[in-house]
């Protein structure tokens, strides 16, 4: 959003809580419309520079030994498949992106929106530093638990939709087994463990658990410690590598652990206060669209504020109406009853699971649908064409 705001004349501060830029965090892939959208910035070049190998995904029994693999589209045609053609580790994107936005865009570090003020045309933002200052407009891009949206919307609304899953990841020493394929192992008691390696040094682990308790989707929100706890104790008898990347926990230079779920309101906006990416309209992980999502939406709403500048009520509304139709698509692709079936609870269910890996595999049948499809996950909405945004590029 600060990218094509600046680029189009805008003067444009980001306000960051963290003291330094915050380039970590786990892989992330672009697809479809976030594909083109960062072929728009002109950043394609770069994004391939960064990209991990993962050629593909493979799915393992409890004693490592692979039932199939499901490889990359890399043709450039249809769609992608479990793994995109562009992964990409969310530090190295963020650092891209912030290269690309320092020279003209006020970062401020160390300070975030602890309130705001609306009067007529503009919103006084007070910052936690105890200064104030105002704008033509506050953007609300703070994640799915955005603060921003609670101040916005009406007093004890749920803006969740769950799926009933739970996710952690973390970093992991690597080791001589781990290689560029990515691993899937599925397990009893709807228990699912990943790995994927993104450099020599480093491995990432994934658990995914899927439980409709009260108690999985507050653990969310307790001390580190008290999570690692958690997830520790519900998959030491996983089997794998199970107990490796437990014992990795500790260590690990971050944790990260999420109930896996999607934003759903009926309005992005409010006065001069708008709302941009997993604050507006997270689709979860399970999407394979959320950076997409929001490079898309940053592309949208930028480029109807650009359109007119004098009309920001007219803007935010536009933007809702056009980005709408593509969020609603990423969004109805995630399925529960779905994702239900690939995190079987019997060991009946797994079995099932596992034969159902070996026969799509050896058919090659999910290569085959991606190579024929017309359209990726974000369906047929197109990017839109802003004329009083900078030109696109074509790298």
């Amino acid at each position: 959003m600060a990218f094509w705001l600046a680029r189009a004349g805008h003067r444009v501060t980001v306000a960051e809580r963290f003291p330094a830029l915050r380039a970590t965090g786990a892989q992330v892939d672009l697809r479809g419309q976030g594909i083109e959208a960062i072929k728009a910035m002109g950043l394609m070049d770069e994004v391939r520079a960064h990209l991990v190998h993962e050629p593909g995904v493979a799915f393992v029994d409890s004693a490592g030994r692979r039932l199939g693999t499901i490889m990359a589209n890399t043709t450039g045609r249809g769609k992608q498949t479990l793994t995109s053609e562009f992964e990409i580790m969310r530090g190295d994107l963020v650092r891209i992106l912030h290269g690309a936005t320092k020279e003209n865009v006020d970062y401020r570090f160390g300070v975030s929106v602890d309130g705001f003020d609306q009067t007529g045309g503009d919103v006084t933002a007070h910052f936690s530093d105890g200064s104030s200052e105002t704008f033509d407009l506050l953007v609300g891009a703070d994640g799915q638990g955005s603060r921003i949206r609670r101040s916005i919307r009406p007093e004890g609304e749920d803006p969740y939709w769950r799926t009933g899953l739970h996710m952690a990841h973390w970093f992991v020493p690597r080791v001589a087994s781990d290689g560029d394929v990515r691993e899937t192992y599925p397990a009893a008691g709807g228990r699912q463990i990943m790995r994927r390696s993104h450099n020599p040094s480093e491995t990432q682990a994934y658990f995914v658990l899927r439980d409709s308790s009260e108690e999985a989707s507050a653990i969310h929100r307790a001390p580190t410690e008290d999570q690692q706890c958690f997830w520790g104790d519900r998959f030491r008898d996983v089997g794998w590598q199970a107990q490796r990347f437990i014992d990795g926990m500790a260590t690990a230079p971050f944790f990260y652990s999420q109930e896996v779920l999607q934003v759903r309101i009926d309005t992005w906006s409010k006065g001069r206060v708008v709302l941009l990416g997993d604050a507006a309209h997270c689709a979860s992980p399970y999407s394979g669209m959320g950076i997409s999502g929001g490079l898309v939406g940053a592309y949208v709403l930028a480029g109807e504020i650009t359109a007119t500048p004098d009309d920001v009520d007219g803007a935010l509304g536009r933007y809702d109406t056009a980005l709408r139709p593509f969020v609603d698509e990423i969004q109805a692709a995630v399925k529960p009853r779905l994702l239900a079936l690939g995190l079987p609870k019997p060991r009946i269910g797994v079995a099932v699971l596992q034969v159902a890996f070996r026969v799509a595999c050896a058919l090659r049948i999910p290569e085959r649908i991606a190579a024929r499809a017309s359209t990726d996950r974000g369906g047929a909405w197109a990017l839109p064409d802003y004329d009083d945004l900078p030109a696109r590029a074509t790298g």
